[in-house]
């Protein structure tokens, strides 16, 4: 089996719906395209400022900065994972877009050209989501994926759904399992940054369809898990998907030193899966 129980090379240093607004197209082609900085104009159609009269002193103001969860937060941060794209395919890409699951990496960005020319449209904000559409493809970014300047997003057929699938939860397990042993998946992969657990904001949790939903375990315990030392990577299953939740079962070994499954509730949300209850 594939255990992980020491602190490893974490790869790539990254620090880290709703109302429709949409970003224009002239600032968002030059995000995506060319990297441009704050000042979004037309090479050669530069104004020249008047001088200013003599004797006024004029202290430069801060630096806009792009509100994170905006469209433009959206896109900038997209911006810097489509160069590398761009520049090197897909090698080098599972250590930089180390939240996402492996199996999404080589399989969606196997082929550039679509993502890349539906990232010359304009970024749409869907609540915790922005989003781009072309003839082909839907290209979603999380909030959350924004934090540290630098997204990877997921790719859907143009049309399809939305949706996370078993590798996304099985993915978010892996994540929680390594921060619990001491070496997580990336440096920067923190709870209050990068949130596993569902949240406390809303009673929604009901995986058993009971008509009384409430909430999640996990979220009153974060700690819920005992302490382990190590599990076992090539264990982790995912199962019994029903209305939005999936169990997940992962090999692991306590402090102690006993070997036994655990097994993981989780619910998909518009960000992807939260962790909301285990047992074993």
């Amino acid at each position: 089996m594939n255990e992980r129980t020491a602190t490893r090379d974490t790869g790539r240093d990254r620090t880290l719906g709703g109302t429709v607004r949409v970003v224009t197209a002239l600032a968002a082609s030059c995000l995506l395209l060319t990297g441009c900085d704050a000042a979004v104009g037309i090479p050669g159609d530069e104004t020249t400022a008047a001088p200013r009269p003599s004797g006024t002193a004029t202290t430069p103001g801060p630096a806009a900065v792009p509100e994170p969860g905006s469209p433009v937060a959206a896109g900038a941060a997209v911006a810097r994972w489509a160069a590398d794209l761009r520049g090197r395919g897909t090698a080098g890409l599972a250590a930089d877009c180390w939240a996402m699951a492996p199996d999404r990496i080589e399989s969606e960005y196997a082929e550039p050209g679509p993502i890349l020319e539906a990232l010359t449209r304009d970024p749409v904000d869907h609540g915790d989501t922005t989003r781009w559409t072309s003839a082909t493809v839907t290209l979603v970014v999380t909030d959350a994926d924004t934090v540290d300047g630098y997204a990877c997003p997921y790719v859907f057929p143009a049309g399809a759904a939305v949706e996370f699938t078993a590798a996304d939860a099985i993915h978010t397990v892996r994540r929680y399992l390594a921060r619990m042993i001491g070496d997580p998946v990336h440096t920067g992969d923190v709870e209050n940054a990068y949130p596993l657990v569902c949240s406390t904001d809303t009673a929604t949790w009901d995986p058993y369809g009971t008509g009384r939903p409430g909430i999640a375990p996990m979220a009153a315990a974060a700690s819920k898990l005992p302490g382990i030392k190590k599990f076992a990577d090539r264990s982790i299953r995912a199962e019994w998907p029903r209305d939005g939740y999936l169990t997940v079962t992962a090999g692991v070994t306590s402090t102690a030193g006993v070997a036994k499954k655990q097994t993981f509730t989780l619910k998909s949300g518009n960000q992807g899966y939260c962790i909301g209850d285990v047992s074993g």
